[in-house]
């Protein structure tokens, strides 16, 4: 396997996809805004997604950075050598399309069409292309879905339980998500969009209930009903696609997962480690 650019590769996805690569005998490029330390195979490039990054000659980049910073940057880079794109994408390009929030309608329109840059910029050059839409990822502590929750939970010993939060989720780990690029690497899915969720479908209580099981901490039940909830979004103006997103489904269907990449992504069972982001994330979260 030739030298591969990852772009975004500090990242929770990163955390996994840098050893799998590396197992595989990839040579990697990797781009992060923070200095990092550059290791047997692996080099560095400090830097964002602007006019002034200069693209390595490979042949591969894998993004699992923000995609329409990629797309937007890709389209005006020289890459005479690419022959293959990987990114991710995420489900919220369709679950958040009908949000009552506008920003979360905003942000499906913005990936929507970031997809269709990429894939029209690709097509263009001949370059196969794959955009991977995972749900909610989990197990490296940088989520801003669960791992918040968690943290909360430590520091009061109180975990919020949502008994009307009726609607699936389908969280899948990051390095299922990793898995996934990898496969990707084969071509199987070339010109594909393949959504990708974890190995169950639960609801959003009973999601909060397997995390709460898992920190191996007692905490004490905060119960929140969903009209209290609403009428804290009703005040504060903040906050209501995502109450609204508590009784309705957001889960994938993982057959071009399963067909075309063969992956089989775990079910939800998170422990204590799946909330404990690196020491860099830690100091960054904590200065900011």
């Amino acid at each position: 396997m030739s030298e591969i650019l990852v772009v975004g590769a500090s990242g929770a996805v990163g955390r996994f996809l840098l050893p799998r690569l590396r197992a595989a005998g990839a040579g990697l490029v990797a781009l992060s805004r923070q200095a990092q330390a550059d290791g047997p195979g692996l080099r560095w490039l400090r830097g964002g997604l602007d006019a002034q990054l200069t693209p390595p000659p490979v042949d591969t980049i894998v993004c699992i950075g923000p995609l329409d910073l990629f797309a937007d940057w890709l389209a005006g880079a020289a890459t005479p050598a690419l022959r293959r794109v990987v990114a991710l994408s995420s489900m919220s390009a369709d679950s958040k399309r009908e949000s009552q929030d506008p920003a979360e309608r905003a942000l499906a329109a913005r990936l929507a069409a970031a997809e269709q840059r990429l894939a029209q910029r690709c097509d263009d050059a001949g370059v196969a292309w794959t955009v991977i839409r995972p749900t909610l990822i989990y197990g490296a502590g940088m989520d801003r879905s669960l791992s918040p929750v968690v943290r909360w939970a430590l520091r009061t010993r109180l975990f919020p339980v949502i008994a009307g939060a009726t609607g699936l989720r389908q969280p899948v780990h990051a390095d299922d998500v990793a898995a996934a690029c990898v496969a990707a690497l084969t071509g199987a899915a070339a010109g594909r969009v393949v959504p990708l969720g974890g190995g169950e479908r639960l609801s959003y209580a009973q999601m909060l209930a397997r995390v709460r099981a898992g920190l191996g901490r007692s905490t004490f039940p905060l119960p929140l009903p969903i009209g209290f909830l609403r009428l804290v979004t009703r005040v504060t103006g903040r906050g209501g696609g995502m109450v609204q997103r508590l009784k309705q489904d957001l889960v994938a269907d993982n057959a071009s997962a399963h067909s075309l990449l063969g992956l089989q992504p775990r079910d939800f069972r998170p422990g204590s480690e799946c909330w404990q982001a690196d020491d860099g994330v830690r100091a960054r979260r904590d200065s900011a």
